[in-house]
């Protein structure tokens, strides 16, 4: 996959939600390591900067998807970690669910013959 990268901006929201929430159903991380947890589970196609990342953990913590403390990071900086709440576990499901469809029938509509 290493061929195409898609800038943060061309992410789609929900996709860039659920995403956020995947990395945080593996425990809690702070900012850097689910943008790392991204660009690695991807492949190194998709890579998230801070400008589009944090917009993101702060809109998911404001829906109570996920949970935010502070506390010391791998090289012992202060760093806020966030972690997915119950809520978020739910919309996880449901939103895994909703992309799965949509994946299939974008990729039914593009093995489709041509109308007549």
């Amino acid at each position: 996959m290493g061929d195409f990268k898609t800038p943060a901006q061309d992410i789609l929201r929900g996709t860039l939600d659920l995403l956020v929430l995947q990395a945080l159903s593996w425990g809690p991380a702070h900012g850097y390591g689910v943008a790392r947890w991204i660009q690695k589970a991807t492949d190194d196609a998709l890579a998230v900067g801070e400008g589009t990342l944090y917009p993101a953990l702060h809109r998911l913590e404001e829906r109570k998807w996920i949970s935010a403390t502070w506390g010391s990071s791998e090289n012992n900086r202060q760093a806020k970690f966030y972690a997915l709440t119950k809520l978020g576990r739910t919309r996880l499901d449901i939103e895994t669910s909703n992309w799965r469809r949509y994946a299939a029938a974008v990729s039914a509509a593009l093995k489709a013959p041509a109308l007549r």
